[in-house]
Parts: C-alpha cells; structure tokens; sequence
C-alpha cells in the first residue's frame, strides 16, 4: 500500500466528510510554487491553498521569522499580556490599509471571524442591525458570514435557517447582463422593498470577488456605493481576505479606485500561511464597542504576527506588487490565445495576478459549462497541476500561483492547463502521469 492510500484510509475513517478534501494526494514537503506528495510526487501549485501563500510555500524570511519568534513568545493571549508583534503589526496594518481618517486595528484568525467582528463593530459603532452583501460573495462559513455568503451550495445547504437581517443584492457581472446600474438598483430595491436605509449598518463588498468567480468591481460602481453609503450614514466595509497583499498588483484591490473604505477585513496570504487575519478601520468605529468585547484566545497569535510583519517587508523589499502585475499580464496574454483557440473558453479577466476565465459550452448566451471545469481540474491534477475553479455557475477556472513563482514553473502550469483544455474538447490526448 502506498503512502496516500494508507493516509486516505485514515482519512476515510476518522475525518468528517464534511471537512473532507476531494484529492487523494497528501502533501508532504513544499517550495515556493511546487509540492511534493506522500508518495513523491510533484505537484505545480496554482491554488496557493487558496490564496494564502502569495509569497509561495515556506519563503525564507518568513519561516526565519517564525523560528525566531517561536524562540521568545509562543502564546500568552493577547487579552491576558499583550506582545510586541501584535502592536507593531497592528501599527503597519493601520498605516497602508485604505480607510478614512486615522485607522486601528484587531487580529483575530481567519477570514470569517474578521467579517464576523467587522459586523460587531459596525453595529456597535452605527446602532444598526442590518447588513447589505451582494450575490455571489463569498465571507466565510460561520454562520453570520454564512449568512452574508451569496452561494448556496456546497456552503449553506445541510445548515438550516440562517441568522436575519441580512440582505443580497445583484454583484455587477457585465458578461452576465448585470451592469454597475443595476446592481445599484438592487441596492436601492432593498431599501424599499425589504428594510429602510437608516437601518442598514455596513454594505460588505469585495473588491474583487473570490470564490464568486473573480470578477472586478468597477472604480465607478465601488465609488457609487462609497457616495451611498455617506448618504444614508451607512459603512462600507471592503472584504480583502483573498484580493489583499499583492494579488492585484496592488497591497489591496481597493487601491484601484480612489474609494477609502470605513473597514477593511484581511487575512489568507496576511501571514502566508499562519493562521492570521485583521479588521482594520476608521479609530471612532473600531473604538465604538467597549474594552474586551473584541477578540479571542488565539488572536494575533505571536508566530503569526512575526509572519505577518515579515510578509509586509518582503512585498516591499523585493517589488511583489510589480511582480504580481507582469505575471498578471503574461496570464491574460495565455489567457487571450486560448480564448482564440477554443470555443469554450470567454471572459477573461483579472486584476494584476489574480486572473480567471470562464469555461462555456456556448458563448452567445453565455451557457457555463460547470462539467467542463470539473473535468479540466480533475485531469490538471492528474498530470501535476493543482487547479481550482469557482463561480458562481462553478465554471470560473482561477490562477492563485504564488506571485514568487519561477516564469518556467508558471508556463509549466499553463501549458498542462493548455494541453488539457486540448485533450478534453480537441481531443488532443497525451499520457497521464503515472
């Protein structure tokens, strides 16, 4: 019996299927955008566990920092006795994220329980219940930000009812027939049709929707919302867990436009891969909730607080935010020639490193082609390509490479993504890997 078989064995038996993982492969050791499985395998890494490792598995001077923290302070509770990486991350959180006026900060661990305490603050700070997300989004899988999720499955399905007060309004998709228009006339729907404005505390947004399928606000429609929000007293809250720290080409996609934001939420490639998100907004309502109401026994753990301070000086150091843009650009270039070359590939699209295409079955409806995508990712992997869609209609094939990654390893990974595309509705067969 192999390695993998003997882990997917105990995997079987003693892991929830719920917390299950469709690949029969169990990584073993990592290195900037490659893995190598229990068996040996290599494997290209174009999921970057999801938009975490921005600066690609085990870079050096963030594991250096991790040793060396681990050296000193592992864990006290922040709320207990508090530790220099936590303020001094906290410090240049504040200092670079886009929000109005002077800015403050809390770490917490993931990207749900940074959404979850964005939407305690904004209540606290407006005295309102109500909060306005779009469909498509994607905020985490506890059960407010469940709430606040515009996909049903595979997220909300076996769940039961979700918490109230929360409202969805259409997410600008031009490919789709949603322009900018009305998706702002979804939003002004709700205040009529379901609860007044004066009720509504936050409108959460992503800049550049995640798991909905990529697709880029416009600088218009995010300053539309940003001149609706100061109308009716409401805060905008940018959701960044996966658009953050380079991807774009920017530290955070909101940078694209002029808009600044009252909350910013952050996490995934944070700390490249230590378990670390933040909540960063304007001082007054960061401050609206009172002394220990924010927080948790883990938050802004030390390890991934010296991870987090290291990503930072890294992105600066050695020029991400240009790297993310020319591997965004080499990207829509392979992307642009595919769509030339096969009929089932359309609206391409992307913002700096974070580029996605769509996989149709007819590209006049468009008709998505969720099967299609299935099936490219399942044989990627066969031949050592790890590969994610996403989407709303399941049909988005997304690149999260790690913006670290060697130009021949990425090309590697876009010729199995070419070559499979060919195989599948070409014909073009080759050898799968052994």
């Amino acid at each position: 019996m192999t390695r993998n078989a003997e882990l997917n064995a105990l995997k079987e038996r003693y892991v929830a299927r719920g917390a299950a993982s469709a690949s029969t492969a169990f990584a073993e050791r990592a290195e900037n955008a490659e893995v190598w499985d229990a068996d040996g395998n290599r494997f290209i890494d174009f999921a970057g566990g999801i938009g975490v490792l921005n600066l690609g598995h085990r870079h050096p001077r963030v594991v250096a920092a991790i040793k060396a923290q681990l050296d000193q302070v592992m864990h006290t509770c922040q709320t207990v006795m508090p530790y220099e990486p936590y303020v001094r991350l906290a410090e240049r959180l504040c200092q670079v994220t886009p929000v109005r006026g002077e800015a403050k900060a809390m770490l917490v661990n993931s990207g749900a329980e940074a959404l979850e305490n964005a939407v305690k603050v904004a209540r606290a700070a407006t005295g309102r219940d109500a909060i306005i997300t779009f469909d498509g989004s994607f905020h985490g899988r506890t059960f407010m930000t469940l709430s606040m999720t515009g996909k049903v499955l595979p997220y909300k399905h076996d769940f039961g009812a979700m918490p109230g007060d929360v409202f969805r309004a259409p997410f600008p998709m031009p490919y789709y027939g949603v322009t900018d228009e009305m998706a702002l006339a979804g939003v002004h729907k709700i205040f009529k049709t379901d609860i007044p404005a004066q009720r509504v505390a936050a409108i959460i947004v992503e800049p550049v929707q995640g798991e909905g399928g990529f697709h880029v606000a416009s600088p218009e429609f995010l300053a539309s919302l940003r001149q609706l929000c100061d109308e009716h007293g409401i805060l905008l809250i940018a959701d960044e867990v996966q658009s953050g720290f380079a991807r774009t080409g920017r530290l955070f996609a909101l940078e694209h436009s002029d808009v600044e934001a009252d909350i910013v939420t952050m996490a995934k490639s944070l700390a490249d891969g230590m378990p670390l998100s933040a909540v960063v907004g304007t001082d007054r309502h960061m401050d609206a909730s009172g002394p220990n109401s924010l927080g948790g026994t883990y938050s802004g753990n030390p390890l991934g607080c010296a991870a987090g301070l290291a990503v930072l000086d890294v992105i600066e150091e050695e020029d991400i935010l240009q790297r993310s843009r020319q591997l965004g650009e080499h990207l829509m270039t392979r992307f642009e020639r595919w769509r030339e070359r096969f009929d089932c590939v359309d609206n391409v699209r992307g913002q700096g490193a974070m580029a996605a295409f769509d996989l149709v079955s007819d590209r006049t409806g468009p008709t998505p082609n969720a099967d299609l995508a299935g099936k490219l990712c399942r044989e990627a992997r066969e031949h050592g390509l790890i590969l994610l869609s996403c989407g709303l209609y399941g049909n988005t094939i997304r690149i999260l490479v790690p913006i670290t990654a060697q130009a021949e390893i990425v090309d590697e990974g876009l010729d199995i993504i070419e070559g499979r595309l060919a195989a599948l509705t070409e014909g073009a067969g080759d050898a799968k890997r052994a």
